[in-house]
């Protein structure tokens, strides 16, 4: 794996910089922390080396002075929302943060449901956390939220809002994805303290968009694509650029709420500490890319998964055709295709030949290998093993599992559990080489290079079932999909 960003100096400036931000403010700081404060794979593929849990770590040097405020939107409750990467529920996600935090002995203070308008969903899931012990507060909707200011900063919009409680002098304010209101609370929260006579702060920790980097660079077209469901726009912040002459890249929820912003730090300090949505900000991940034309290319190659995730959404029914045509003019504006996606051409080259669903992956060291459908296997339960077979050295015509092996297990798929498919499945095909390897030394030696695969890329060109995606996450691969449920001359 090549590295473009150098994560040890992320962690020693970054951490600085909150401590100067922490200093700035009186009594309390509310910091909103956008993106992920661990597991944030997106971050760790469009800048290669920089840690999924970095953001945790710089936390945990302020635990002592810190407690964590987790919100999530009644929208996305009554939607039941997946957060994409893990294929769980925000609610589900919500409780596992919690336990998360807590298990690094940080202190969570609360879950706020934003956008509560009177759901059923919401006033359910408040019950069940209250059950457990978790206090959960209600922040309501507000009409003309966020340009009818005069409205917000008052009794009727933010003072209608239940108060958190807070007893740290840093408030960490996070959610399990994007669009989930963590902003409107921190500064609903501002509001509030003030009525109190307690002077609050506030500041942003957000990885995306990279402020100092262009418009246009890679690495924030990802971030785009990554939140074409929310239909954010990032774009040259104008208060930025009027104050200070320079140009820095901003995102348009934030450009938007800065005039509420500063309304708020008027009616707390007679004056605002901030001249633009990029001074709430205090992200320098865009001073530690060590290699500016791999972050570029892994970017691009991010935008490319994003584009075929939203392609097999729509197919299903779970994305609109905006979030497709919108990804489509970020590759446009990336200057790639789909075809800059390796496995996709080895892939489609092989279906030409064969007219059988295929599947190609690219390992680690390059090498790209292909698969098609058999009557005993699926593309990507025989791309597997043709993958640990190389890696491992193992003859391609070698035979990991027996015919006497998948018979019974067909069997049993298709007659006592009245299954469509009899081919073997990704997960399966794994059990029956760990049963094998107990005999065998060529399937011992298949199975010891799992962990290799961590990092390579599959393209499939038909949708594959839940259980292969799940298994090619597990192992750390990228995989895309072409939006194609069947080939007419195949089962599925």
């Amino acid at each position: 794996m090549k590295y473009g960003f150098d994560n040890e100096k992320y962690l020693k400036i970054q951490s600085e910089h909150i401590k100067e931000r922490i200093a700035t403010f009186g009594d309390k700081l509310y910091m909103e922390f956008g993106g992920k404060l661990f597991d944030d794979f997106h971050a760790s593929r469009v800048l290669p080396g920089f840690e999924p849990d970095s953001k945790l770590k710089m936390l945990m040097q302020l635990k002592d002075d810190a407690e964590i405020i987790i919100v999530i939107s009644a929208v996305d409750i009554e939607k039941n929302k997946v957060r994409s990467d893990l294929g769980i529920t925000y609610d589900v996600d919500v409780l596992r943060l919690r336990d998360e935090f807590l298990d690094r002995g940080l202190s969570v203070n609360s879950v706020v449901v934003t956008h509560y308008n009177g759901q059923a969903s919401a006033d359910a899931y408040r019950k069940r956390l209250e059950n457990m012990g978790i206090k959960v507060y209600y922040h309501h909707t507000i009409e003309g939220y966020p340009h009818n200011v005069a409205l917000i900063d008052s009794d009727e919009g933010f003072g209608k809002n239940d108060y958190v409680e807070t007893t740290k002098p840093l408030v960490v304010v996070t959610a399990p994805g994007p669009g989930s209101g963590k902003m409107a609370v921190c500064l609903s929260q501002l509001y509030q303290e003030n009525k109190r006579g307690v002077k609050a702060g506030y500041a942003k920790f957000e990885t995306f968009p990279i402020w100092n980097l262009p418009l246009t660079h890679p690495v924030n077209l990802a971030y785009e694509a990554a939140t074409a469901d929310l239909e954010d726009v990032n774009m040259i912040d104008p208060f930025h650029l009027e104050a200070y002459g320079e140009t820095a890249v901003n995102y348009n929820r934030d450009v938007e709420i800065f005039p509420v912003m500063n309304t708020l730090f008027d009616d707390i300090y007679g004056d605002t500490p901030y001249k633009s949505p990029t001074d709430m900000g205090v992200n320098m991940a865009g001073y530690c890319i060590s290699d500016d034309e791999v972050c570029r290319e892994a970017s691009k190659q991010e935008i490319i998964r994003r584009y075929y995730t939203a392609l097999c959404n729509f197919a299903d029914g779970k994305a609109t055709e905006s979030e497709v045509n919108k990804i489509a003019l970020l590759m446009k504006k990336a200057k790639i295709t789909t075809a800059d996606r390796k496995t996709t051409v080895a892939a489609r080259e092989r279906l030409e030949k064969s007219h059988y669903a295929t599947a190609a992956i690219e390992l680690e060291d390059g090498t790209i290998l292909t698969a098609e459908t058999s009557p005993l296997l699926g593309p990507s339960a025989a791309l597997l093993l043709n993958a640990l077979k190389h890696i491992a050295g193992i003859a391609h015509n070698v035979k990991l599992i027996p015919q006497t092996m998948i018979e019974p297990i067909q069997k049993t798929k298709v007659t006592y559990l009245h299954g469509h498919n009899p081919r073997l499945h990704t997960d399966e095909v794994l059990v029956a080489i760990s049963m094998m390897s107990l005999i065998d030394e060529n399937c011992k030696l298949a199975l010891d290079q799992l962990p290799k695969l961590e990092g390579a890329q599959v393209h499939s060109t038909v949708m594959l079932s839940e259980v292969d995606r799940k298994t090619f996450k597990k192992l750390g691969i990228g995989l895309t999909c072409d939006p194609v449920k069947k080939l007419k001359n195949l089962q599925k």
